[in-house]
Order: structure tokens, then sequence, then C-alpha cells
């Protein structure tokens, strides 16, 4: 049975090695913030990280995981105590159907950990793995600058 840190909590889970990270979040683990979107890793509803990179959960067998930490959208704040990251998305009203949310979330999060202030290319970059079919885009990219501490007029660009 394969054990693995999540959200700072080690787990032992019943899955089978070849089992979908996914799977296990939610069906095993309750942790519903990532979504199953396509199940091929084309839209990043299902991203979370593992030891600050970003994943695609429903491509990851949660064998490879052993003793590696796994954080999703849950580890970062809750409603009441949103983190900084999801404080700039509720700041910008960056979400329309939410389904996407989690995935852009958890993706600007290994981003903003890897490069703290990054360019409108890097974010519009690490960004274009996860789709957002309610086109909210202009605001997602705001909250990640937000986030970043950019301010929007030195950027040039529009939320």
């Amino acid at each position: 049975m394969p054990t693995l840190t999540v959200n700072g909590r080690r787990q032992v889970v019943a899955a089978e090695p070849e089992t979908p990270l996914l799977y296990v979040l939610r069906d095993e683990l309750g942790l519903d913030g990532a979504k199953f979107g396509c199940g091929l890793g084309q839209c990043g509803a299902c991203t979370v990280e593992v030891e600050g990179r970003a994943v695609l959960s429903c491509l990851t067998p949660v064998g490879v995981l052993e003793g590696r930490a796994v954080t999703t959208v849950e580890g970062l704040g809750t409603p009441e105590h949103p983190g900084p990251l999801q404080a700039a998305f509720i700041a910008e009203n960056a979400a329309q159907c939410g389904y996407c949310i989690a995935g852009m979330v958890m993706r600007a999060h290994a981003l903003l950990r890897a490069v703290p202030h990054p360019s409108e290319a890097e974010i519009r970059e690490a960004l274009r793995f996860n789709l957002c079919r309610c086109g909210t885009h202009m605001r997602i990219l705001a909250a990640v600058r937000r986030a970043a501490g950019h301010d929007p007029a030195a950027t040039g660009a529009t939320p």
C-alpha cells in the first residue's frame, strides 16, 4: 500500500500502485478540488503539485509517489482563510463555473514557488497547459500578476 504525504499529512492509501492519483485524492482521501476533466492530461483540471512541480493527477500513478509530498488546492488555504494566491483569485473574480480553477491555482502556485516575480510571458507559458472554457483567462492572468506583486499598469497588461 503506497504511502503519500498529502497537504502535509502522511497517508497510507489502499489503492493499487497504477491507480491515478486523481482517483485516490477524490475517492479515498475526500479531496475534491482536483477535477476529472478529460482524463487524458489535456485540460489541466486535475493539476496538483508534487514537490513543487505541477503534475496532472489523472495521469500520475499513485505508486510513483511513494514518500513524495503532494499538495492540492485544499492545502493552500480554507474558504474562511484562503491562501495568498487563492485570495488573489477571489479579488480578481477569476472564476466563473469554477471547474478549471483549482488546476489553474495549482499550476500558478508551482510557478510562483519557482519564479516569485514571473514576467507576463512566464505566466502565460505556465498556464498554457490549463484550459478554461468560460473565458476567464484575463482575470486568471490578473490574479497571478496580483499574487506575484505586479502592478497591472506597470506590466501594460489589462485585467
